[in-house]
């Protein structure tokens, strides 16, 4: 039997200790499945006192992460801090320099710093794995950089943060305003120390960069994705794009075309009928399409301590059975960098305005429309209310260049009171 695999686990909060349960409580079934045992070194937070709900008093303790990850009792580094920058990054590095495996379930340190950090493993015989990263416990990263690597990929879209897509669905089963769905997922503890990093799609937006990465093969570029949160979906937007048979969601995207890699993280309409039209609550879905395999669809917990500690011991199960995989998929210096581009691949959008009680108003919205090439599939209104009447347009497919031209256009109609609402809907 081989030596135990060491862990040293920096961070206890609700994941950290997530994993130390499953180590302490799973230890004859890792170690059947790995033909070696897994056990903790020491870890490392910043409260010692702090009853996190399981004995930490056979582990030794650290109160700095980044001599955590250099001792000598240490063979994998388990990063469960946070934060792009800060302890978390000097403590991933030192593990990485001083030749320790690492995992980790921070995707905002991987977002900003991916490439030199997949860089810096290689250069020393490490892995750096990032399951949990990514969508909770749902095995993406494995199925991306393992399962489809015989595929070319040609889209990656998912939602990938469950506070939104609580927050979407409750308004629309309640009947709820954004504002009271955000109250009521303040209330209950699911948004993060700053709620914009979940309502301005800021988290779900470095999730969908790490697996653009992955899919296309190259360097992150958290910054080039198209960022846009759920905080202007109104309860309006919700009942009529339902009347027309489509469920709005946070939806990411991205895929590679002649200009560029698309990538976008914004509210779309999808079908009310598709999987993801289908998904409720804190769930999260990925949609990949490869050439070879066509749709795979991947539902699951997307936080949560047992989700997310499942995801963190996945990658330490694999280490400890000898599985080297690069950090994103190819070695680190054949990832190129992408040529970013906007998302502009042709596709049918939600339209919504107040049109003014005038006679031709809806002929002058259409002929603004057409002359920028963009043409009406279907349209509903309904009835006035202070002498304006909500209207709803499902364009055919257009460009978003064309559909911005016929926005720019629309206000000097004189027809349509406030702005227009514009949503892009994704075939799925």
């Amino acid at each position: 039997m081989s030596d135990p695999l060491r862990l040293g686990i920096a961070g206890l909060g609700t994941v950290g200790a997530g994993v130390v349960k499953i180590v302490r409580q799973k230890s004859l079934l890792l170690e059947a499945r790995t033909g070696r045992g897994i056990a903790i070194s020491a870890v490392s937070a910043r409260n010692r006192e702090k009853d996190r709900g399981v004995p930490l008093t056979d582990y030794g303790w650290e109160d700095d992460p980044v001599t955590l990850a250099t001792r000598d009792d240490v063979d994998v580094f388990v990063e469960l801090v946070g934060g792009s920058d800060g302890p978390a990054k000097a403590a991933v590095e030192a593990a990485l320099k001083a030749g320790k495996d690492v995992v980790t379930a921070n995707k905002a340190l991987l977002a900003h710093h991916g490439q030199a950090l997949a860089e810096l493993a290689e250069e020393n015989g490490c892995v750096l794995r990032f399951e949990a990263a990514v969508a909770g416990g749902i095995p993406v990263i494995k199925a991306l950089t393992e399962g489809l690597a015989a595929n070319d990929i040609t889209r990656v879209m998912g939602v990938m943060n469950g506070t939104c897509n609580y927050i979407l669905t409750r308004m629309e089963s309640g009947g709820l305003s954004y504002a009271e769905a955000f109250a009521e997922a303040d209330g209950l503890g699911f948004l993060e120390a700053d709620p914009e990093l979940d309502v301005g799609g800021i988290d779900a937006g470095h999730k969908l960069s790490l697996l653009s990465a992955i899919a296309y093969g190259t360097q992150v570029s958290f910054d080039a994705v198209e960022l846009e949160g759920i905080g202007r979906v109104s309860i309006d937007d919700i009942r009529q794009a339902s009347d027309m048979g489509y469920k709005i969601k946070l939806l990411g995207v991205c895929r590679m075309t002649g200009r560029g890699l698309e990538q976008s993280m914004s509210p779309c309409l999808v079908p009310a009928s598709s999987p993801l039209g289908q998904l409720e609550g804190g769930t999260n879905m990925v949609v990949i399409e490869g050439d070879q395999v066509g749709q795979i669809v991947m539902r699951g917990a997307g936080a949560g301590e047992g989700p997310t500690a499942s995801a963190v011991m996945g990658d330490v199960v694999d280490i400890a059975r000898g599985t080297r995989v690069t950090t994103f998929g190819a070695p680190a210096s054949k990832l190129v960098k992408a040529t970013p581009a906007k998302a502009a691949t042709p596709a049918p959008y939600y339209l919504r305005m107040n049109l003014a009680d005038k006679p031709g108003a809806l002929a002058k919205v259409a002929s603004a429309l057409g002359e920028a090439g963009v043409s009406i599939h279907r349209m509903r209104q309904y009835d006035h209310v202070d002498n304006a009447a909500p209207v709803l347009l499902v364009t055919h497919k257009t460009t978003r260049a064309a559909l911005d031209a016929a926005l720019d256009a629309i206000p000097a109609t004189g027809v349509v009171q406030g702005e227009p609402v514009a949503l892009r809907i994704e075939q799925v």
